[in-house]
């Protein structure tokens, strides 16, 4: 058989058909599944103490070393991995484009009722359907959706990690499992060019019947899958970019151990201000490397950072970046908001013509831009100035979370616990400057507020802001 891959990989669940492609595959000459190889309860499989000559034991101490019997064996070998095996092991699968990736799948309600069905009868495989034993699974919908919820984490946890390596994998559905034709392609895909005429091993299915036939309470079951939302309806869109952590960013006080990680648009300055009011110089433009290095010398430390409501932090962007000309302004950005999404702004600034009507007019057109920005519709780069916040939370979750999410509104209070929890006693931080030339409270209406919903739906929905006024 042609060498195509060094070895493969069943990605699968329990009760989904994975005992039955494991007896398909091996056989087709040259390709042999060799059970659960990391299954931390029993190695290959449950009456078996090792697995090419490499005890449980040796297997738990080092996974990687099994991995490479795997890899080495004779013809294309390989074996099935649930969401709950090792977790040492998934990386290096994920990394090796020469491990071809099988992920199996089938319907999670049908699974966790097959689930269900084998927990009660204690029967697993079937080989004598004369042998098989008869019981009705009981549905629970806490337990089901605990279910559903390891099994789609799982699915988008590889999806993702195959994604972002660049390799793709063979799909097999569970239906798919009896299929010869689905069968042979899996075979050709794997590189064995000797298809197979027929099925012929013992497994059998255990339990054909319908769904209806195989739950005693069929009807509640029925009532609370339909409160799931199966298609996701609930959902809010993000197409934003996933986004590191901007730790460059980051700014740690003189002599305490305090953290500062800020989201841009944010009272910043006012924060930096009270951070150094605390004592000695600002420690900032860290990289990865001399943050974990100053979290390991700061025992006890605390990291926090501030949230801004998302029509005021938008405002503070429109005036300080866009509006003005200063040496932080965007100025390529404001030419094209000028140009292309006809915002009125002025040529020349200051202009004493440039009035709060004016002013509503233009900022409203960029919270409008925002919300096509976001969307991926313009061809302008989603700046961290304007970036949802629930993002950049989530880029810092890369590598640290902050200790403390403070909101501006509470900024004192906020920064007075933190201080305390390191022995301090801190100066009040003084008031973010009001921006300018006009105050969003000269301007502000439900239709400005409407826009800024529109545009960061997630942030009002996930930090659980309300109106700004």
């Amino acid at each position: 058989m042609a060498q195509n891959f060094d070895a493969f990989v069943v990605f699968a669940e329990m009760r989904t058909g994975s005992n039955l492609l494991e007896a398909n595959l091996n056989l087709f000459d040259g390709i042999s599944c060799l059970g659960e190889a990391f299954n931390p309860h029993f190695i290959g499989y449950p009456n078996k103490t090792e697995l090419l000559d490499i005890s449980r034991e040796a297997r738990d101490s080092d996974p990687a070393a099994l991995l490479d019997r795997v890899r080495g064996a004779e013809g294309l070998a390989g074996f099935r991995y649930f969401h709950d095996h090792d977790p040492r092991i998934l990386a290096p699968l994920l990394d090796d484009p020469r491990i071809a990736k099988i992920v199996l799948t089938r319907n999670p309600i049908d699974s966790y009722v097959s689930w269900k069905i084998a927990q009660k009868t204690d029967q697993w495989k079937l080989t004598n359907v004369s042998r098989r034993k008869d019981a009705k699974a009981t549905f629970d919908k806490a337990d089901f959706e605990a279910h559903l919820e390891a099994l789609q984490s799982f699915q988008i946890r590889l999806l993702n990690g195959l994604q972002t390596r660049g390799q793709t994998a063979f799909y097999v559905a569970y239906e798919d499992v009896q299929d010869l034709g689905v069968m042979n392609g899996l075979a050709r895909w794997l590189g064995c060019d000797t298809p197979l005429e027929s099925f012929d091993h013992n497994l059998k299915r255990q339990n054909p019947a319908p769904i209806s036939d195989k739950v005693e309470n069929f009807a509640e079951m029925e009532q609370a899958l339909a409160r799931l939302d199966r298609f996701d309806l609930s959902r809010t869109p993000n197409f934003e970019p996933r986004r590191g952590a901007a730790v460059p960013g980051y700014v740690a006080a003189g002599t305490a151990p305090l953290l500062y990680m800020p989201i841009k648009g944010g009272p910043e300055e006012a924060v930096c201000d009270w951070l150094a009011g605390l004592g000695g110089d600002l420690r900032r433009d860290f990289n990865q490397k001399s943050l974990r290095q100053w979290l390991r010398r700061n025992s006890g430390h605390r990291r926090f950072t501030v949230l801004r409501h998302p029509l005021a932090r938008a405002h503070h962007v429109f005036c300080q970046r866009i509006l003005s000309k200063g040496p932080q302004s965007f100025g390529r950005i404001r030419r094209v908001l000028t140009n292309r999404h006809d915002l009125p702004i002025p040529e020349d600034w200051p202009d004493p013509a440039y009035d709060a009507t004016t002013h509503r007019a233009a900022f409203g057109g960029f919270l409008e831009f925002i919300r096509a920005n976001l969307a991926g519709q313009t061809n302008l780069r989603i700046d961290p100035h304007w970036a949802s916040q629930s993002g950049i939370l989530q880029g810092m979750g890369d590598l640290c979370l902050p200790d403390m999410v403070l909101r501006e509104g509470e900024i004192a209070e906020g920064l007075a616990r933190l201080a305390a929890q390191v022995g301090l006693e801190a100066p009040a931080p003084r008031a973010a400057a009001p921006d300018g030339p006009i105050a969003l409270d000269e301007i502000y209406d439900a239709d400005l507020e409407a826009l800024a919903r529109a545009a960061y739906p997630r942030d009002y929905l996930m930090l659980g802001f309300g109106n700004w006024r």
